[in-house]
């Protein structure tokens, strides 16, 4: 049955897109005319969110539940989303107003108000998440998170695998979910346009024609923030319109048919592999932002009124009466069947039990792929082959043989391909990274599998995410340690987290290789800094420092081959040094993370290190030796996590510790080092541990400056006496 000529044109009254351009005949509107049963069903998916919304907030108000975010306001648009797109075949990144698009999609509110409750059953997180931040494994909604606007590049990201898997075709047999014509969808608050990320989203989109759908729902204010002062102009689907095969759409998002037919042409555009659209919804918010949020302090209460009136459920709700679809006693049936499945819903999310406490720690990490356990575990039996090769080689090697092994594996940073322009890679040497380490990857594997990417930190990683949680394996370069920082966001709050905040839905296993470190004469403050320490309290990341090409080659292999997000840090001064070769280990070979490496043999004294002051404390150790001193010399090679086993047998041997690395002294990486031997190992201690690292300032780029700041044997030699004579 179709609506009537109310409702028919006002659907005409939508015909035209953006540019006033007809994209739709009269006759394909009428064809897709939403029938009364998809009406009524939107309707009572609406209401159904405002009254989750209403619920929540009185059970916040009688301390039943911690928090509470509405999608009030916004329901129409996302709504007519949710009919359009399709559920566990599409994807979805939502954000915290998106409530309607996820019950349109087949989420329950049972679902919802169990992660109200913080219930163990709660399919979003598993009591992890505050609630309304959506994941559904089933429907394909990757886990969301707080931070605004770091959805965005893990979308891309998503939507950039379906686009390599077109380009591979050996692995659409190895994934799961993949569709041709499948889409991706992230949402916005019109607040998180300010963010660089949705402009670093938009241009990889643009750039590489991926079918993502943008849906920006503006009600006009970030918390207490108008749109005005947040975006030039007010209007920031006016600002993007530079970006090419950008389809913008905009519409009132109040109103359920306008947004209805401005999502199906923004989805079939993107379905067409035409490129991403952008949709730009207006909407109302008609509570305040949240429930620690009074909007009567910052909007007078005319304003209120004006929204108000615009309220999409009353709206749709007359239109639908006005229309014929149905009369007011059927309406009130809808309305009364849905309150009350919310109220016996809330009465079984209520009564759902919590997470236990000792699942407290479950999913930091992988439950399925231990990369510390003895099947990562080939050194012993390593059989050496060839010449003898440096750190840059054996990473190298490590990454064609790794490549040819697993088809989804996919390289990419910044110059990290052999040539951009793959017309000229038969004249021209090639590129492979500034430090050669990815050189001929792309020559052997592909543009598909081996490609640059923006001069863009936060689009490395969060894209990675997005590749990663598609079932393929990226293996980035963040170019220098140094300017790792813009990443910091997705590194920290997805990453890291993903795996953990989903309750072990989601993962993100990223391997992140990263130059680092100093003692390069010229690489001065911003290329040679050594901060490990802010990365190694990251629950959830694994931090790996070798210190030799053997090492390097075997645990950039086990990073590759396990579940868990890597950081594979590389030290700069270490690529090519000549006393840390070795032979090809082969391409099997394996090193654990969290197995350290006794190098050097001693009695009286140990040194824990990595990186480069390995070799440093090595050249202090044999003039201590001189002097009749026998130091011992640790590689922790893993930082993150560490081998306290092989600390602990050392130093309750040798009774006397010094803690070396390249860091800063204060708040460095050795402070948990020996804060741990001081309060585990204080009776066999003959001695105080002592620290030797950096100074506490930056590297400077004067040779001689460099040298006072930095850590060197001499530095070390001195503490092994000193140590050795308290």
């Amino acid at each position: 049955m179709k609506t009537d000529t109310k409702v028919l044109k006002l659907v005409r009254k939508t015909e035209s897109d953006a540019d006033g351009s007809n994209d739709l005949s009269a006759q394909a509107v009428e064809e897709q005319l939403p029938d009364r049963k998809l009406l009524l069903e939107m309707y009572r998916t609406m209401y159904l969110s405002r009254r989750l919304d209403d619920k929540e907030i009185q059970l916040k108000g009688q301390n039943r539940i911690f928090f509470q975010i509405s999608g009030a306001g916004h329901e129409a648009v996302l709504a007519a989303a949710g009919v359009v797109l399709k559920p566990s075949y599409d994807w979805f990144y939502p954000y915290y107003r998106d409530r309607a698009l996820c019950l349109q999609l087949g989420m329950t509110p049972l679902e919802m108000l169990q992660s109200a409750v913080g219930a163990e059953a709660d399919p979003n997180s598993h009591g992890r998440q505050m609630p309304s931040h959506w994941g559904h494994k089933k429907l394909n909604i990757v886990s969301q998170s707080s931070p605004t606007g770091t959805q965005l590049l893990q979308a891309v990201g998503c939507a950039e695998a379906a686009y390599r898997f077109q380009l591979i075709p050996e692995l659409q047999k190895r994934v799961e979910g993949f569709h041709d014509d499948e889409v991706t969808y992230v949402s916005v608050g019109e607040g998180t346009t300010s963010e660089g990320e949705f402009w670093e989203a938009l241009n990889t989109a643009c750039n590489l024609k991926l079918p993502v759908v943008f849906l920006v729902e503006d009600n006009g204010y970030a918390i207490s923030v108008p749109v005005e002062v947040q975006t030039a102009g007010g209007d920031v689907s006016r600002l993007v319109e530079g970006f090419p095969g950008l389809y913008i759409q905009r519409c009132d998002g109040t109103e359920v048919i306008e947004s209805l037919e401005t999502m199906r042409r923004a989805v079939d555009y993107c379905r067409q592999r035409k490129g991403p659209s952008l949709v730009h919804a207006k909407v109302i918010r008609p509570y305040s932002h949240s429930l620690s949020d009074d909007e009567k302090l910052y909007r007078p209460d005319e304003e209120r009124a004006s929204d108000a009136e615009r309220d999409p459920v009353k709206r749709f709700g007359a239109l639908l009466i006005d229309s014929g679809v149905i009369d007011q006693d059927g309406l009130q049936r809808i309305k009364d069947e849905a309150d009350r499945e919310v109220n016996e819903a809330a009465d079984k999310a209520l009564a759902s039990p919590q997470p236990a406490q000792d699942t407290a720690t479950d999913f930091v990490f992988s439950p399925d792929v231990d990369p510390t356990s003895p099947q990562f575990d080939t050194e012993d039996q390593v059989q050496l082959s060839g010449n003898p090769g440096t750190m840059v080689d054996l990473i190298n090697r490590t990454l064609h043989t790794e490549m040819a092994r697993d088809p989804g594996i996919v390289v990419f940073g910044e110059d990290v391909a052999d040539c951009s322009r793959e017309q000229y890679l038969e004249s021209v040497k090639g590129k492979g990274g500034v430090f050669k380490v990815t050189a001929n990857l792309q020559r052997n594997f592909g543009g598909a599998r081996v490609f640059n990417s923006p001069l863009a930190e936060a689009n490395i990683v969060g894209r990675a995410i997005g590749l990663a949680t598609r079932g393929l394996k990226p293996v980035v370069e963040i170019q220098f340690f140094d300017y790792i920082w813009p990443a910091m966001h997705q590194i920290r709050n997805e990453l890291a987290l993903m795996r953990w905040r989903s309750g072990g839905d989601w993962k993100s296993p990223v391997v992140m290789r990263v130059p680092v470190g100093g003692y390069l004469k010229g690489g001065a403050v911003y290329h040679s800094q050594s901060g490990v320490s802010t990365f190694t309290q990251i629950p959830g990341l694994r931090v790996i420092y070798p210190s030799n090409a053997l090492d390097a080659n075997g645990l950039l292999r086990t990073a590759i081959r396990c579940d868990d997000p890597v950081l594979f840090l590389e030290h700069k001064h270490l690529y090519r040094q000549a006393y840390n070769k070795s032979a090809y280990p082969g391409d099997d070979f394996m090193i654990p993370f969290g197995k350290a490496k006794k190098v050097r043999e001693g009695k009286d004294l140990t040194i824990i290190t990595y990186g480069a002051l390995v070799q440093r404390s090595l050249v202090a150790a044999k003039q201590a030796e001189q002097q009749g001193i026998s130091v011992e010399v640790i590689d922790l090679r893993s930082l993150a996590p560490y081998d306290w086993n092989a600390i602990a047998e050392s130093v309750k041997r040798t009774n006397r510790v010094i803690v070396a690395h390249e860091d800063s002294l204060s708040f460095g990486y050795g402070a948990e080092i020996a804060a741990r031997i001081a309060a585990e190992l204080f009776e066999y201690l003959d001695a105080p541990v002592k620290r030797v690292c950096a100074l506490d300032t930056f590297v400077a780029y004067a040779p001689q400056l460099e040298d006072a700041i930095l850590p060197q044997p001499a530095d070390v030699a001195k503490a092994i006496t000193e140590l050795k004579g308290y």
